[in-house]
């Protein structure tokens, strides 16, 4: 019995890594049960004995985006506060290559997140996370005296807002907005908080 628990572990794995292939080669428009299968080398029987839909599928994509999103390799924070904060935008943006290829995957769901309930309820949970972790950067911030004293909650939001339009526009303008660029302009926005 444990052998097949094994094969099906092992199997669903393979799968798993089909669904990254197609969807880090052509986003979420491309990836379908066909593309899935093919990136596995095997029929769509097979994919389906995983996913009865594409419902199921993107979810699971989403799933994967997630967990690769949190294993990839960040910034450490050299100092609390404003430097935590400041790492915690860097980490967000399209720095190298790979942090182009995840932001492009991101940007892609969000038409599905907002056309879908249960993706849009995840996806502003997600949001409401990444939020929680700048406002307590920016709470550390102001307890050392780096920020002034104001709504953390809205400046997690505005930092946020602001990081996510620097990725859009980097990911549409990568020659204008290279990691270097980016980097500036994330220094730039924090001094203007701090006057």
């Amino acid at each position: 019995m444990s052998p097949a628990r094994t094969d099906h572990d092992s199997r669903r794995q393979d799968v798993s890594e089909a669904v990254w292939q197609v969807l880090a080669a052509h986003g979420f428009g491309g990836l379908t049960m066909r593309a899935v299968a093919s990136a596995l080398g095997s029929s769509t029987g097979l994919v389906t004995h995983y996913f009865a839909g594409k419902r199921e599928l993107i979810a699971h994509a989403l799933d994967i985006l997630e967990a690769r999103t949190a294993a990839r390799p960040r910034l450490a924070p050299p100092a609390p506060g404003l430097a935590a904060l400041r790492t915690q935008m860097l980490n967000i943006l399209p720095l190298t290559p790979e942090g182009a290829a995840m932001n492009r995957i991101w940007v892609g769901s969000w038409d599905l997140a907002l056309s879908d309930p249960d993706l849009f309820a995840a996806q502003t949970l997600r949001y409401d996370r990444i939020r929680a972790g700048l406002r307590d950067s920016i709470e550390e911030a102001q307890r050392l005296g780096e920020l002034p004293d104001d709504d953390p909650g809205r400046l997690a939001t505005t930092a946020l807002a602001f990081t996510h339009g620097l990725v859009v526009q980097a990911l549409f303008d990568p020659e204008r907005f290279p990691a270097s660029t980016q980097t500036r302009l994330v220094d730039d926005f924090l001094a203007a908080l701090t006057d």
